[in-house]
C-alpha cells in the first residue's frame, strides 16, 4: 500500500496512511503556537458594549475576523505546511471548502512555497474563490455541496498523489486553531463561558483543549438545527451522515460528522445547542448595526446560543469569538436589511 491509497476510515470520509486520527493535546497546542507565531499576529480581544449590554453581562469578541484570510482556520493551515513532509511539497496539497479552509491552506501554501489545489462546490462563495485564487491556489468546481467537492478532492488526492488535507481529521489542523484559545486564555483567564460554532468541528476542539482545560469556563458549541451532523454524532455517538443539509451559513454546512474532531468533543465538550435558520440571520444583521462588525453566518450561530441561555449569562464573563469575515455583500445587505 502506498502513501495515496486511502485506508479504512472510521467515518465517511476517505483518510490516507498519513492520517493520524488520535485527537492532539493541550501541549501539542503549545507547540503549535511557536510555528503559527511566526507566521500570524495575535488577534484582538474586545469588549462589545452592545452585547454586554443586552445580556447584562462582561461579552467580548475574539476577532479572530482580523487574520489576513478573515478567518480562523489559518492558523490550522499554518501549523499543518510548516511539519508537512517533504515529498508532497512537489506535488503540492489538496482540500475541498466551501471557502475559510481552503483560504486558510492557499496561504499557508503561499507561505511554505508548496502548491495548493482547492475543490469548492458549484456554488461556492465567489469572493471566498477569488481570494483563493489571488493566493496563488487553482481552485477546481465540483458538485453541489462541500461533501460532494470532498469526495471529488479525495479522488484526485489519490490518483495524482497529492497531500490530501482534511477537513477536521488532521492534529495539526486542530492544534493550530487551539492557539486562539491561548492567546483569549492568557488575555482573560476569569472566564465563564465561552461559544462557538461547529461545522467540521475543529475550532470548537480546540477551545476545548486551552479554554476549556485551562481555565474552569464552560465551553458551548452551536449548529443550526438545518445542518445537525456533528451535533447528532456528539449526542448520540455515532458517526453517520445526514440525508439533508440546507443552512444558509456555509461555514457549518456539512452533511457529514468526523471522527476526530466528534471524539474530541464528546470527551471534552460542555454543551452542545442546536440554533435556527432564522436566529443565524437575525445575529448577522444584528451584529453588524450594533458593532459594524461583518459576520458569517456560521459566526452567528454562537449568538444564536448566546441569546437560547440569556438567563444564565447575567453577570458572567463571556467570550465570542469572531470567527470570520467573509460573507458576500449581498447575503450581509439584505440580512442587515432584514433586522431593520
Amino acid at each position: 500500500m502506498s502513501e495515496y491509497d486511502p485506508v479504512e476510515s472510521p467515518d465517511e470520509t476517505t483518510v490516507f496512511p498519513y492520517h493520524e486520527l488520535t485527537p492532539p493535546t493541550t501541549t501539542d497546542v503549545f507547540r503549535a503556537r511557536k510555528r503559527v507565531s511566526q507566521h500570524l499576529p495575535k488577534t484582538p480581544l474586545i469588549r462589545s458594549e452592545a452585547l454586554s449590554a443586552e445580556f447584562d453581562a462582561d461579552v467580548y469578541l475574539k476577532r479572530e475576523d482580523t487574520l489576513p484570510t478573515g478567518a480562523f482556520k489559518v492558523r490550522g493551515g499554518v501549523n499543518l505546511l510548516s511539519t508537512l513532509d517533504p515529498e508532497f511539497h512537489d506535488p503540492g496539497v489538496i482540500a475541498a471548502s466551501t471557502g475559510n479552509h481552503g483560504q486558510s491552506i492557499a496561504y499557508a501554501g503561499r507561505q511554505f512555497d508548496v502548491p495548493v489545489t482547492i475543490v469548492v462546490p458549484e456554488d461556492a462563495n465567489q469572493a471566498k474563490v477569488a481570494a483563493m485564487e489571488r493566493l496563488g491556489a487553482t481552485v477546481l468546481f465540483s458538485g453541489t455541496d462541500f461533501d460532494d467537492a470532498r469526495v471529488h478532492a479525495e479522488e484526485l488526492a489519490s490518483e495524482e498523489g497529492y497531500r490530501y488535507v482534511h477537513s477536521a481529521n488532521e492534529p495539526a489542523l486542530v492544534a493550530g486553531v487551539g492557539t486562539a484559545g491561548l492567546e483569549i486564555v492568557e488575555e482573560l483567564p476569569d472566564i465563564d463561558y465561552l461559544f462557538c460554532p461547529v461545522g467540521g468541528g475543529s475550532s470548537a476542539s480546540g477551545y476545548c483543549l486551552t479554554v476549556g482545560t485551562l481555565t474552569d469556563a464552560t465551553v458551548i458549541g452551536a449548529q443550526s438545527e438545518a445542518a445537525p451532523a456533528m451535533y447528532r454524532a456528539w449526542a448520540n455517538d455515532h458517526l453517520e451522515p445526514q440525508d439533508r443539509m440546507e443552512t444558509f451559513a456555509e461555514g457549518i454546512a456539512t452533511r457529514v460528522p468526523f471522527a476526530l474532531t466528534t471524539r474530541l468533543l464528546r470527551d471534552r465538550l460542555d454543551d452542545f445547542q442546536l440554533v435556527s435558520e432564522d436566529a443565524i440571520r437575525q445575529g448577522v444583521g444584528d451584529l453588524y448595526s450594533g458593532e459594524r462588525i461583518p459576520m458569517e453566518g456560521a459566526c452567528a450561530a454562537s449568538l444564536a446560543a448566546m441569546r437560547q441561555r440569556a438567563d444564565e449569562l447575567t453577570g458572567a464573563t463571556v467570550v465570542f469569538p469572531i470567527s470570520g469575515r467573509n460573507i458576500e455583500l449581498e447575503k450581509l445587505e439584505a440580512l442587515v436589511a432584514e433586522t431593520i
